[in-house]
């Protein structure tokens, strides 16, 4: 039979394949479907076949032939908790930081949230969408095919509005496919400083019912790919009342549940999110073990975000052995953003990962794939290499996929093709 693309011979094929599309837990992280001597059959952007080198060798001939000999081949990394959409950066605070500056001296000196909030309301929509691009340019450098990306720089309808817009223009000319999420409840605006609840009434009232208009009226909907509604449930945030009251809010609107909880302060954010169904909660840096169980018996993935940790110097990280030891399906994230974590390349998260969080590289990488397409709502289509998901795969410059894990400080990523088509080698 006559394909497009033959990619074979590979040292190891690293499927990531799950049952149905639903994410691993337990012992079952540590399966990555690995293939010596695999190969990859592609046609039309889509995988017909993944299996032994001389099985695809006798069935198909193809218009491309890459002989992927003393390579690894793998499913390209899916982020699925980022904040990649922004102007400006931060890299002064990173230096007062540094030097021992307060997270609240940063604040009265101009920095965090708010400093990055003024550079996205005076930037143009197009000023957005260049810097941003030349982000995603390093992400797919280092292997992600897809990633979530969240708004919340905005802290004002218009500039809300402008994120999502940019969002959108990024996901129709680059290669990297964007999943939505509306986090118009990400921090308070200064012109409602002590005034929390009439912001959160502005983000229900008003934010979110303009979202989904444009939502609807966007290629997300048309293609099927969900969108989301997030809040930052911590101490100086929002409360788990207020934040039940964003999310309940978009839920009603048809939108799927994330939610930033435990990052510093276990405020029962966690239960709330489980109880309303979330997709994922995110950070988990304090929860409580006793909520681990929780966790588990839902359908609910936890993203852990090792990324934070580390740019911010701290010895303090989630659990993630405990907590996949307890059950919980976890997936990881880079949380690209100007601030906490101004990190590109999924496999640096999955060397702090194993290192401080004790993941073996094999539930690092599901962690990755596959765990992390569930994380966005996407588990059946994207996230592992199986007949009839896209052919988002990488090209490793490495005979064992371990290396991902084991290197740190450089990028094994050879190649990405992005439905079968070369987009970085």
């Amino acid at each position: 039979m006559q394909i497009d693309l033959l990619i074979h011979s590979a040292a190891q094929l690293v499927t990531c394949a799950a049952q149905e599309g639903t994410a691993k837990r337990g012992a079952m992280m540590r399966d990555v479907g690995l293939i010596q001597d695999g190969g990859v059959a592609v046609q039309d952007g889509v995988i017909i076949a993944a299996g032994a080198s001389a099985q695809l060798c006798a069935e198909y001939t193809a218009a491309r032939t890459i002989d992927a000999a003393g390579k690894v081949v793998c499913p390209g990394f899916v982020d699925p908790h980022t904040h990649v959409v922004y102007a400006g950066n931060r890299i002064d605070e990173f230096e007062m930081r540094i030097s021992g500056a307060s997270y609240m001296e940063i604040m009265e000196a101009g920095g965090g949230i708010v400093s990055t909030m003024e550079a996205v309301r005076t930037a143009s929509l197009g000023q957005i969408v260049e810097q941003t691009r030349a982000r995603l340019d390093n992400m797919l450098r280092h292997g992600t095919t897809t990633a979530e990306v969240k708004t919340g720089y905005g802290l004002d309808t218009a500039s809300e509005l402008k994120l999502l817009a940019a969002v959108e223009t990024l996901d129709a000319s680059h290669p990297i496919d964007l999943i939505p999420t509306f986090m118009g409840a990400h921090a308070l605006p200064p012109e409602y400083a002590g005034c929390t609840d009439d912001y959160v009434t502005l983000v229900v009232e008003e934010m979110l019912p303009q979202a989904v208009i444009w939502y609807q009226q966007s290629r997300f909907a048309e293609r099927g790919v969900p969108f989301f509604v997030d809040v930052f449930c911590e101490q100086n945030a929002f409360d788990v009342a207020q934040s039940r009251r964003v999310l309940e809010a978009g839920k009603a609107l048809g939108l799927q549940v994330k939610a930033h909880v435990d990052e510093f302060t276990p405020l029962g954010g966690l239960r709330m999110a489980v109880e309303l169904g979330a997709v994922s909660v995110d950070h988990l840096d304090v929860t409580p073990p006793d909520e681990f169980a929780l966790i588990a018996a839902s359908d609910t993935i936890g993203v852990i975000i090792p990324t934070v940790n580390f740019n911010l110097g701290s010895a303090h990280f989630a659990p993630g052995r405990a907590m996949l030891d307890a059950g919980i399906a976890l997936a990881l994230t880079t949380d690209i953003n100007p601030g906490s974590a101004p990190c590109p390349s999924m496999p640096m998260a999955m060397a702090i990962a194993c290192r401080y969080q004790h993941l073996l590289p094999s539930e690092a990488l599901t962690a990755s794939t596959i765990n992390a397409a569930c994380a966005v709502g996407m588990g059946a289509r994207i996230g592992s290499i199986e007949v009839g998901k896209p052919a988002d795969i990488l090209i490793l410059n490495t005979s064992d996929y371990r290396y991902l894990a084991y290197q740190f400080g450089g990028n094994l990523v050879e190649s990405v093709y992005k439905r079968g088509e070369m987009v970085v080698g």
